[in-house]
């Protein structure tokens, strides 16, 4: 812990909110306050129960603590959050197992240890550092996650891209659309996901160069991820949908089905009916236009129900 402190002039309960030099102590604090009740309102028992015994023993107490802070046990929670806090301190399985449930336990004393854990190669539990600040909205992680598209751990990489997904805007577009040319498919997919939930022109332009100059085969998370730009796309997916490759037609076929929206039907039916184009993989442009209808449809039964 002294590693964490030798810089350090003044008497601050948290490693993590002091910064030295007095503009920055003046800001200091409410957060400090904050960091500090919630030390002082660990029950000790809770907080030996994560650090004494054998691993699977504190494991499996770390999974009662949570399910404790789940039934709104505030010394669970408080617990929880001094792990997250003092997180050198613990084994990186503990901390691991708690940030996949952040949800329950996590607040706002959590963010500038979550960001020292983000850039924390030493400790090596960036990727659930990443869950943590996604699942609990802390935007100002975007900058590290950015950095951690480089990662040489695949996890890293995969959480950085779903964190982007939920945090980040227009402006991470550019680092993320390189990630749709990844060899890893299941890096692709996940990047598709992130721009179809940021949104706007940058997005979508990325995502609709993806199935006109298709890098791959297979592209059924590019549809999925053109279909939430709809309504407003589903026009420019029905000139696709006409075009000459029967390819780009199959996929067009696939996202206007996934939109949900009746004014893809004409298209579809069409399609289904007269299309006897193929693809690459020898997939039929009338199947996944008869396919698109299905899903259309259920998509629709789905938002109804819930509607009722």
């Amino acid at each position: 812990m002294a590693g964490f402190l030798s810089d350090c002039r003044c008497k601050s309960p948290s490693r993590f909110t002091c910064v030295s030099g007095g503009a920055d102590h003046a800001k200091r604090g409410r957060g400090d306050e904050i960091i500090a009740r919630y030390r002082w309102a660990v029950n000790p028992a809770d907080a030996r129960r994560l650090k004494d015994g054998d691993l699977e023993t504190r494991e499996e107490n770390l999974r009662l603590l949570l399910v404790r802070a789940a039934e709104g046990d505030t010394s669970a929670k408080e617990a929880l959050c001094a792990l997250v806090r003092d997180y050198p301190d613990y084994h990186r399985s503990l901390y691991s197992r708690a940030l996949n449930r952040a949800v329950v336990f996590g607040d706002e004393t959590l963010k500038a240890p979550l960001l020292a854990s983000l850039a924390d190669t030493r400790y090596n539990c960036q990727a659930w550092a990443a869950m943590g600040c996604a699942a609990l909205g802390f935007r100002d992680a975007v900058p590290g996650l950015v950095a951690m598209l480089d990662h040489p751990q695949e996890m890293a990489r995969e959480q950085a891209v779903i964190a982007l997904g939920a945090l980040g805007d227009e402006s991470v577009v550019p680092a993320l659309t390189p990630v749709l040319r990844d060899s890893i498919g299941g890096m692709r997919e996940r990047a598709a996901e992130a721009l179809g939930m940021i949104g706007g022109d940058a997005a979508l332009a990325a995502l609709w160069d993806e199935l006109e100059n298709r890098r791959y085969y297979r592209i059924g998370y590019i549809a999925s991820a053109l279909a939430k730009f709809a309504p407003d796309v589903i026009p420019r997916l029905c000139e696709a949908a006409d075009s000459d490759d029967p390819d780009q037609r199959y996929w067009a076929a696939v996202a206007l089905g996934s939109t949900g929206d009746d004014r893809a039907v004409p298209m579809l039916e069409r399609m289904m009916a007269h299309d006897r184009g193929s693809t690459v993989f020898d997939g039929m442009v009338s199947v996944a236009a008869k396919k698109g209808l299905r899903t259309l449809r259920r998509i629709q039964a789905a938002i109804a129900a819930r509607e009722s």
